[in-house]
């Protein structure tokens, strides 16, 4: 039984920041956001998080990134309410509380119903270029289509995404601070607990302390970790770090010699889990040189697409194993809900994380403050209406 709001058939006119092209300021316009068709849904988005991810595509398209298309509207760390349900959605109803999802779980794939990987890719080709299932995007503007990044686009005040892609979560949950569980904060602390698989009394050391690192530090120390080393080259990150679980702090700028064989000497041999949260090759290979021989494991979490790191093959040969993770190793359809129950039950951190929450209008006042190394999150409020509670 289909219960369709009046609006589910009609276009809604809303603001979203839009990438007209690469390397360019976002700029705030009036866009459509087409109803949802068979298997969508139509959200309006209460809060999203600025992630570093949103500022590559947008700075670094071509270089370390794949190229998406452009007109864009960036965003996919987000949270929000259902609006409207296309035909054949069974699972979501209007005023749910969700999380869109650039990862989807389909829970029918060969990937979905294997415990070794979260790695569905239901419209995976065509999220990944910008469009839904059918080849289009539901957003528009000025009378041309903009592409959906990842397939979600958070930073329009609604939007549509699969309903493959969608977690419903609990009533009472603050949009404005569970919006990272969208993104950043579930692939640091997945690549601690789920990917590195970080045990009781272990070593670690943390490659970058932004939201990621700071996430995969959370993770360590609830693993059990006992040594945790945060590694950055702002200094000024290291009293968080340290709030969120870190043990001590290095800045590789203040080292005479590489990190890695610091790191060595610091621990006697090495760590026994290294995570690399910056995404670039260069810390990959210092975060892998990092561990122990015979057993240790480092941990891609930064992000890049197009470059190549390098490994000496004797520190592979002597035991070590370097693994990636994509959104910390979740279901995301079964995972978010329950990081987001763990947040609501104290276990896990997400206000820490926010360092600012800006409006629509001030989008790029947030990517400038990312690059400066000011701020961990922004959050963007795309409601007027309360967002906490």
């Amino acid at each position: 039984q289909y219960n369709f709001t009046d609006s589910n058939n009609m276009v809604i006119k809303c603001k979203a920041a839009v990438a007209w092209e690469p390397r360019k300021p976002l700029s705030i316009e009036d866009v459509e956001v087409a109803p949802p068709k068979v298997h969508e849904v139509r959200i309006k988005i209460v809060a999203t998080g600025v992630c570093h991810t949103d500022l590559e595509y947008l700075y670094g398209a071509g270089k370390a990134m794949k190229f998406r298309p452009f007109p864009l509207v960036l965003g996919h760390e987000a949270a929000g309410i259902v609006e409207s349900v296309g035909p054949e959605v069974t699972k979501f109803s209007p005023g749910d509380k969700v999380i869109p999802l650039f990862l989807p779980q389909c829970g029918e794939c060969e990937r979905c119903r294997s415990p070794k990987t979260n790695q569905c890719r239901k419209n995976w080709a065509n999220t990944q270029v910008g469009v839904l299932a059918d080849g289009t995007s539901r957003i528009s503007c000025k009378g041309q289509q903009v592409y959906q990044f990842l397939g979600v686009s958070s930073f329009s005040q609604y939007t549509v995404v699969p309903d493959t892609s969608l977690a419903k979560i609990r009533s009472d949950a603050p949009l404005d601070k569970v919006c990272l569980l969208g993104c950043g904060v579930s692939t640091g602390y997945g690549a601690a607990i789920n990917t590195g698989k970080v045990e009781k009394d272990s070593s670690c050391a943390v490659f970058g302390l932004g939201a990621v690192g700071l996430a995969a530090i959370m993770g360590c120390k609830v693993a059990g970790a006992t040594r945790i080393i945060g590694v950055d080259i702002n200094t000024a990150k290291f009293e968080k770090a340290k709030e969120f679980g870190a043990s001590e702090c290095v800045n590789p700028n203040q080292c005479s010699r590489p990190i890695q064989e610091v790191l060595v000497d610091m621990t006697g041999g090495g760590v026994d889990y290294a995570l690399e949260c910056v995404g670039s090759p260069g810390v990959m290979s210092a975060a892998l040189e990092s561990t122990i021989d015979a057993w240790g494991t480092c941990v891609i979490a930064g992000w890049t697409e197009t470059e190549a790191m390098s490994v000496v093959v004797e520190k592979i040969l002597m035991g070590r194993t370097l693994k990636g993770t994509y959104f910390g190793g979740w279901k995301s359809v079964e995972g978010v809900p329950k990081l987001v129950d763990d947040y609501m039950n104290k276990k896990l951190k997400l206000d820490e994380f926010i360092t600012n929450i800006l409006p629509l209008d001030q989008i790029n006042v947030a990517f400038a403050d990312m690059t400066s190394g000011n701020s961990i999150r922004t959050v963007i409020s795309l409601s007027t209406e309360e967002t906490s509670g």
